[in-house]
């Protein structure tokens, strides 16, 4: 039995990404509480490995006024009826240009749990090749960057990214792959 019920939903606002709102819930308690809450259709990112490079973008993120944010590839989980494996198949070609011939799906984590219900999904591309129909979606901004694997700690410290940081501290952590 889950500790919390909810209660009822309050949204005060949509967009074409999010919805914000405010959500109460009674605790096993009998306790109520309000939180603020934004609810986020889900995201893919792709750790995107050679025997060379960790294949990474730059773009710009002006949310938080970055001109070059360091990132793996990644989108949001925004087609109908798109499942998460889809998705990063998808945006991997948008993002960077490559198709995988293999796939992992190595975790997945919230990025906000506080506010958010946005759930990452973290995969493991390789046995990559070019995708000659990859483009990036109008209006991004997306340089992609074949970061040498043997300067993983440099791209590590560059990174300001959380599910960047995931991705590549998995990838430090786990050498032989």
């Amino acid at each position: 039995m889950s500790e919390f019920e909810s209660l009822g939903v309050d949204i005060k606002w949509r967009g074409q990404i999010l919805t914000v709102g405010v959500e109460r819930f009674r605790r096993l308690d009998d306790g109520e509480i309000t939180r603020e809450k934004v609810w986020h259709p889900g995201a893919v990112a792709m750790l995107a490995i050679d025997e060379r490079y960790v294949w990474l973008t730059r773009q710009p993120r002006e949310a938080v006024g970055e001109s070059s944010s360091l990132e793996v590839p990644a989108g949001k989980l925004d087609v109908e009826g798109e499942s998460p494996s889809q998705g990063a198949t998808r945006e991997l070609s948008e993002e960077i240009g490559k198709r995988a011939a293999s796939w992992e799906e190595l975790m997945w984590f919230y990025t906000s749990p506080g506010f958010s219900d946005e759930r990452i999904y973290l995969y493991l591309a390789t046995d990559l090749s070019d995708d000659p129909d990859g483009h990036p979606d109008e209006g991004e901004l997306i340089e992609v960057v074949p970061w040498p694997r043997d300067q993983l700690d440099a791209a590590i410290a560059e990174c300001r990214d959380a599910k960047s940081l995931i991705a590549l501290l998995w990838l430090k952590g786990n050498p032989g792959r």
